[in-house]
């Protein structure tokens, strides 16, 4: 019972940890900082160039890929080419998008699986992050749209051709509405499942040490029991970590998908 009753004390301080704070520089924040968000970020930017800059080494070595690591990145490389850009937009525009497509994913899938590691807080778990990788993917497939099909032509196709006019106008409020949603929900659905998936794996941890703690401190029957306990909420929170993973991959996939659907209906081009 005393573990449960601690239990909202250190709930309330893990929520805390995930506050922004300076990593370097003004921790007040009100100067110029880098807080622990913006720091992992990086971290994990840096991680993704030299995984990239040794597969690219790694494969120019042989004329057919050798070893797991090589495979394995290959294989996430002809995912995105064939799952989220050929088999989105068509041969005809895969080309040009898929190194927009391939670094929103492997940015969001790099930063997540960081996320994983307790202690770390990545660039996906802060709104602001979230917010600015959603606003960038808006940009893009708005000015792809314009470029497409000129500015009054992307505003004009909002609405379908050959509706009557009260309905066409309708539609184009209500797609022009949706549209201006899209980096919305993209921010928000990323931080939101990334930021939920923090505190539950969190909240078990806490769980598991605090009954596992009495024990530390005295053998008893009670302690005993305690640690029994312990060891299903660890074994819980293993299963949490399996699927966190699995959510950190789905997440990078959704994010990207979501893009390549957005480009693909800005431009509207026939597949050649």
């Amino acid at each position: 019972m005393d573990a449960f009753q601690e239990l909202p004390d250190k709930v309330t301080e893990l929520v805390k940890s995930f506050n922004s704070s300076a990593a370097f520089g003004d921790s007040s924040l009100n100067t110029l900082a880098i807080t622990q968000y913006t720091f992992f970020m990086f971290v994990g930017i840096i991680l993704m160039l030299v995984i990239f800059f040794k597969f690219k080494k790694k494969q120019s070595e042989s004329l057919v890929p050798n070893g797991r690591f090589v495979n394995g990145v290959e294989f996430l490389v002809e995912f995105v080419r064939d799952d989220l850009c050929k088999g989105i937009m068509g041969k005809g525009l895969w080309r040009r998008h898929f190194p927009f497509i391939a670094t929103m994913f492997f940015f969001v899938l790099f930063n997540n699986i960081l996320g994983i590691i307790p202690g770390l807080h990545p660039g996906t778990g802060t709104i602001g992050v979230t917010a600015a990788l959603a606003v960038v993917s808006f940009i893009y497939f708005v000015v792809m749209g314009v470029r497409a099909r000129g500015g009054w032509g992307y505003i004009k196709s909002l609405a379908p051709a050959g509706l009557p006019a009260p309905m066409a106008i309708l539609i184009w409020v209500i797609e022009l509405f949706s549209t201006l949603l899209r980096p919305i929900t993209l921010a928000i659905r990323l931080f939101c499942n990334m930021y939920a998936g923090h505190i539950v794996m969190g909240t078990f941890a806490i769980l598991a040490s605090l009954f596992f703690e009495p024990l530390l401190q005295q053998v008893t029957a009670a302690a005993f029991g305690g640690a029994v306990v312990s060891a299903a909420w660890i074994a819980v929170l293993i299963i949490i970590y399996l699927v966190e993973i699995l959510v950190a991959v789905i997440q990078a996939y959704v994010f990207a998908l979501l893009s390549a659907v957005y480009v693909s209906s800005a431009e509207d081009v026939e597949e050649s």
